[in-house]
């Protein structure tokens, strides 16, 4: 059986199909993604307790070229094939290059129940995945199209790093280092013990929002429906294979994978709405929440399991 936080989203997923009136309040809502990225990065912080060290730059830059090259890669394939306008082009290579916090956790807590080993330093990799990509996408359009000013992308750069999810991810990566598993226990225990928990009522609200962009489904963006079922386990393997190359292990690696093959929908969306105006943020919400992030939920992450398995033996 899956695993049982990701029952909750295909609750969420069914009840939004089915026009259930089933509500998150936005309130609540808010609560859940603070508890949830603040825990992502006190678990990765106390990890990281007394193990920094110089020998994971290399690893650490490698997982950051890889959030620019993505959506380089994807650009002339959303251009040429899926046909998509420059605007959309560069906004959902943006997307896809960008990382999805909320498969973070779903993979994290998959890996966690299946009890395969992690580096302590993954949780890094979703903050250093985040930013590359958002930048190499406008950077991307602006090469195009002479309509982006210095000073939005100066904007650009400072909502990038001042974002509450990234302010969360790194102050709870700062904290958890600084005091490790024992020091302040009081606080840090609360938040991993109830880590699960929220995270199923997080991917609650997750499935109605995907029912809700799946409502019609747009036919009519056919191509752009296929890359976004196409596109996760292609990415995957780009992790994969880093993976293998930086002797990771199974449970880093499925990390890495998870993360590649996923895409954003909180910190690509505000960002590139702000500094790309044409850009239909609709399309890339169908893509990344109402497709690609159920196709990982259910099916992708125990997939990836199975070839790296496969791989690494």
């Amino acid at each position: 059986m899956p695993d049982i936080v990701v029952m909750f989203f295909l609750l969420g997923l069914i009840a939004g199909l089915v026009r259930s009136d089933l509500k998150v309040p936005k309130a609540t809502y808010d609560t859940m993604s603070l508890l949830l990225m603040l825990t992502i990065g006190l678990k990765g912080g106390m990890a990281l307790h007394g193990k920094l060290s110089w020998a994971l730059v290399p690893e650490l830059v490698m997982v950051g070229i890889l959030g620019g090259i993505i959506p380089l890669l994807l650009f002339p394939i959303l251009r040429k094939l899926v046909q998509l306008s420059l605007a959309d082009s560069a906004s959902i290579a943006a997307h896809y290059g960008s990382v999805s916090a909320g498969t973070f956790a779903v993979a994290l807590a998959y890996v966690e129940t299946n009890h395969l080993a992690v580096a302590p330093e993954v949780t890094l990799y979703l903050v250093l995945l985040e930013l590359p990509a958002i930048v190499v996408g406008l950077l991307l359009y602006r090469h195009y199209q002479t309509g982006v000013s210095s000073t939005r992308m100066g904007n650009l750069w400072h909502e990038s790093f001042t974002n509450r999810g990234v302010i969360l991810l790194l102050g709870g990566v700062i904290i958890g280092f600084m005091y490790g598993y024992q020091t302040g226990s009081e606080v840090t225990e609360l938040f991993t013990g109830i880590f699960k928990a929220v995270l199923a009522l997080f991917l609650l609200e997750m499935g109605l929002v995907a029912a809700g962009t799946l409502q019609p489904i747009p036919f009519k963006h056919w191509r752009l429906l296929v890359f976004a079922l196409l596109a996760p386990s292609v990415l995957a393997f780009f992790g994969i294979a880093a993976g293998y190359m930086l002797d990771l292990g199974m449970g880093s690696t499925l990390i890495l994978a998870s993360l590649l093959a996923s895409a954003s929908y909180i910190a690509a969306p505000a960002a590139i709405k702000s500094s790309i105006d044409d850009a239909d943020i609709g399309l890339a919400m169908l893509a990344s929440l109402g497709l690609t992030f159920p196709f990982n939920v259910i099916i992708g992450i125990s997939f990836y399991h199975k070839i790296i398995e496969w791989w690494f033996v």
